[in-house]
């Protein structure tokens, strides 16, 4: 039903964004909300997913992006939540190109997807994707960051537990990043995604 939405980002939690267009504000579920920088007007391109009990909105920065939610929502045994969790991870040519190689390995690493999904995914998406143009995106090497009380980290981490990372592991990698100098949140989700990863 809806394609974006043009408007000024109001709120940022670890989970979802609030976009205002016209005087209301959208609830919109995404992989890093802190990607999006607050009180600026941005386009935020969205997929409305109607359930029995549940209209929600999910946003991405691109179309593209969207384009590969929409493709990752064909796996049987991917929700949305599952494909929004996968997305967050920054290197969407590595998932794409794992996909196409049948690389089983890489595809366990994400929250959720076990042995039989990514093998699903595989065989569902494996000759599916070649219209997304996720080539020669930049993977940049996560530098550990920040300090403890650091509350861009601690937003952080809270974010990537809201994807289904276990406690444990955010916590592991938490240490790693507040070793380092101090980052902006969406840096903060993007290093601890890799390291997870």
């Amino acid at each position: 039903m809806y394609e974006y939405l043009n408007g000024i980002i109001t709120v940022i939690e670890p989970t979802y964004i609030v976009v205002e267009v016209g005087g209301v504000g959208y609830r919109i579920t995404v992989a890093n909300p802190y990607a999006f920088p607050e009180n600026a007007l941005e386009r935020v391109y969205v997929q409305q997913i109607v359930r029995q009990d549940d209209i929600t909105l999910y946003g991405f920065l691109s179309s593209e992006e969207k384009l590969l939610f929409q493709k990752l929502l064909q796996v049987s045994g991917i929700g949305p939540k599952s494909a929004l969790a996968i997305l967050a991870n920054d290197d969407h040519t590595g998932l794409v190109n794992a996909i196409a190689a049948g690389d089983v390995n890489f595809l366990v690493k994400f929250p959720g997807v076990g042995k039989k999904t990514a093998q699903q995914m595989v065989l569902d998406l494996q000759n599916k994707l070649g219209e997304l143009p996720f080539n020669g995106m930049p993977i940049v090497e996560p530098t550990p960051t920040t300090n403890s009380g650091n509350p861009a980290l601690d937003d952080a981490l809270e974010a990537l537990q809201a994807l289904g990372y276990a406690a444990k592991e955010v916590t592991r990698i938490g240490k790693l990043l507040a070793a380092g100098e101090q980052m902006e949140t969406a840096d903060y989700v993007s290093a601890g995604l890799r390291l997870l990863m």
